[in-house]
């Protein structure tokens, strides 16, 4: 039996965090002495030390580290890794993108000693937004998942044998932006417009293009929103967007482009 001490230094882990752990029911201690309040840990607890120590690497939760240490079945554990791993990967493409737009933004700000004048870059047109016929999905959502509901439109085009224009797209309900929850309708749009769910009409709009990564479509809102507000018009409708270029095209971040229509009319 080995001294919490003891054990704290073999494992590389703080007292304080082993107490922690011993509280939430992660790792429990062998055996506590009554009279000293004194833990002791089996040497074969390390193991276990260890395989905590790298899920967190991992980047699991100590609520998902307790459930995969409940795990028995072999082929659940493998998926629950692979899961991880996914997401993982994810959040490094994600980063590589925020890394990108960092180091333009550096530029930028070399180039005009201006902190924002990345938001300056959008041109904003008044014209006529396309008419659409679409496959639609409306779901209170998070804008990660997206790829969800996408994927539920895409496996209706064979069954109901449409064909997609390549062109696909959200619309935005509620009045408040909640990344996590909000009333969104994603689309895609097909050349038959019998077969549509719903024909999303032409209307007058002030639309502007985004380019680049997603993280970054507020500051293309904002601009127009801002312009909206400057020349004499308000919104007239839940504001929607075209992605016209995609990762799905082969497109790197960089190159991705996001067409954003805001439907408008003249102040009275």
């Amino acid at each position: 039996m080995l001294q919490i001490g003891e054990f704290s230094r073999i494992c590389q882990v703080s007292v304080k965090t082993l107490h922690h752990y011993g509280r939430i029911g992660l790792l429990v201690p062998a055996q506590v002495d009554r009279i000293t309040g004194y833990r002791y840990y089996r040497t074969e607890q390390i193991d276990t030390m260890n395989y905590i120590q790298r899920l967190k690497r991992y980047g699991f939760s100590l609520e998902e580290i307790q459930s995969i240490l409940t795990i028995s079945d072999n082929k659940e554990l493998a998926d629950t890794l692979r899961r991880q791993k996914e997401k993982l990967k994810q959040e490094q493409q994600e980063m590589a993108i925020i890394l990108n737009e960092l180091q333009t933004h550096i530029s930028v700000f070399e180039r005009t000693g201006d902190i924002m004048d990345y938001q300056k870059n959008y041109t904003i047109e008044v014209k006529d937004s396309p008419c659409m016929n679409v496959l639609a999905h409306r779901a209170v959502m998070g804008v990660d998942e997206f790829g969800k509901y996408f994927s539920m439109l895409f496996e209706r085009v064979p069954k109901e044998h449409v064909t997609p224009t390549g062109l696909n797209g959200s619309r935005y309900y509620d009045d408040e932006f909640n990344q996590e929850s909000s009333d969104i309708e994603v689309f895609i749009e097909i050349k038959e417009k019998d077969k549509a769910d719903t024909v999303i009409e032409s209307c007058r709009c002030a639309m502007t293009l985004h380019r680049g990564g997603y993280s970054t479509l507020s500051e293309a809102y904002g601009a127009i929103v801002s312009w909206i507000m400057e020349n004499g018009y308000e919104t007239a409708g839940a504001p929607f967007e075209r992605y016209t270029k995609t990762q799905f095209q082969s497109y790197s971040p960089e190159d991705w482009e996001t067409e954003v229509y805001f439907p408008i009319r003249k102040k009275q």
